[in-house]
Formats: C-alpha cells, sequence, structure tokens
C-alpha cells in the first residue's frame, strides 16, 4: 500500500456541508430537556468552536456544573435530537464537494476531518449526507476545545497511512480554522461556504482563499501544490 504524501484534513459545518441550522436546534432541545435551560445558545458564537467549547461555555453560563457525566449525558441527549433535527431542517451537501473527495480518492493523499463536532455528532451529520464513508478518521471536538488540539490530534491518528515528511493541508471555512491550521504547521485552505466573508478568510491568513469548492481543478490545486 502507498502512503500518502499529504494529510487533508476538512471542518464539517460549513464546509462540507450545511444542516440548516440542525446542530443548534439539537443542542438547545437537549439542553431544556435535560437542565431546564430554554434557548441556552442564544448568546453563544459558535462560528468555528469545537462542540466541547461551546457546551461548557452554556454550561458555565448557566451556572451549571461542567463534570464528565454531565457532559456525557449532554452528548447522548444531543445526539438524540439531532437525527430528527437534520429532517426537520433544510441542508445541503455543499457546491464540488462529492467530486472532489472522489478525485482525492485517486491522489496520494489521506483524507480526514478536523472538525469541532462531537465524533458521534459529525459522523452524524456526515451519515445524512452520504459522506461518511469518506473519511477513515480525524480530530473531533471531544478531543479538546482548543481547535489546534484537535487538529493534531487528527494528524497523529492520520500519521501511520501517510510518509513522515507528509505536509498537512486544512480545509475550513473561519477564521479559527485558519489560525489552527497554522499553529501545528499546516496548510490552511478556507472556502467562503459558511457565515465568513472570503476577505475575512484571506485576512485571516489563509493561503488560498475559494469561493467553494465547484472548480474541481482549482480546488484539487489548492489542496495538492
Amino acid at each position: 500500500m502507498t502512503r500518502a504524501r499529504r494529510i487533508i484534513l476538512f471542518d464539517i459545518d460549513g464546509t462540507l456541508i450545511l444542516t440548516g441550522g440542525a446542530g443548534i436546534r439539537a443542542m438547545t432541545r437537549a439542553f431544556q430537556r435535560l437542565f431546564g435551560v430554554a434557548d441556552a445558545l442564544a448568546s453563544v458564537q459558535m462560528g468555528g468552536r469545537s462542540d466541547l467549547w461551546i457546551v461548557k461555555t452554556v454550561f458555565a453560563q448557566h451556572g451549571l456544573e461542567s463534570d464528565d457525566g454531565r457532559r456525557a449525558a449532554f452528548i447522548d441527549a444531543y445526539t438524540a435530537e439531532l437525527p430528527v433535527a437534520l429532517q426537520e431542517t433544510e441542508g445541503c451537501v455543499l457546491p464540488g464537494v462529492l467530486d472532489l473527495l472522489t478525485a482525492l480518492t485517486q491522489r496520494p493523499v489521506v483524507v480526514g476531518l478536523g472538525t469541532g463536532n462531537f465524533r458521534r455528532s459529525g459522523m452524524i451529520k456526515l451519515a445524512y449526507y452520504g459522506l461518511d464513508r469518506r473519511f477513515s478518521d480525524g480530530g473531533f471536538g471531544d478531543d479538546s476545545e482548543d481547535r489546534s488540539m484537535l487538529l493534531a490530534a487528527g494528524v497523529e491518528r492520520l500519521r501511520g497511512a501517510a510518509l513522515p515528511e507528509a505536509e498537512v493541508v486544512v480545509v475550513g471555512d473561519t477564521p479559527h480554522d485558519v489560525t489552527a491550521a497554522h499553529a501545528i504547521g499546516a496548510k490552511a485552505v478556507a472556502v467562503a461556504t459558511g457565515f465568513s466573508t472570503a476577505e475575512a478568510l484571506t485576512a485571516a491568513g489563509a493561503e488560498v482563499t475559494l469561493p467553494d469548492c465547484a472548480d474541481l481543478a482549482r480546488a484539487l490545486a489548492a489542496l495538492l501544490d
């Protein structure tokens, strides 16, 4: 088996898919059901943040003790609510993503995830849109509330399939993705398919900023050159 010359980590929300706010809806319901807190995420700026960071922030805002047991119970409740929320909202796979992921299977790369989603919730979202089998592993919100650390965890999990000198590329849609990529010495490829503008992503230091992945040749060049 040929070992990969590049490790590519994709963010999920705003990069691969849009869920129409299903994650927020499911989290809100989980907080209400478990702790009686209504509209718990109303004042939380979540773009580019990990689920663990979001949960700890909401717990702190509402005076809830953030221990392992409560967080585990929340994840159970959240992942139970998420499939229903996905059915209720209108989402999509973003332009060019399917063609790009298919093309990458023919290149000497290993493709994984670098997402703030908890592993379980991230895979539920991807499965709903038929993308769950496209990724071998990665870094998730369970790994750390710090995005750079969860990216580092993803790289470590995928290193065995890559050459020792393999370069790392992180694909994301927020300035947090760009900053975290640089923190682990990775190249940042930004896509303006989330809430951040192309200008903001470029200003954050992305080596390449794309409007989306619809131009396959351009997207491949950004990831492989």
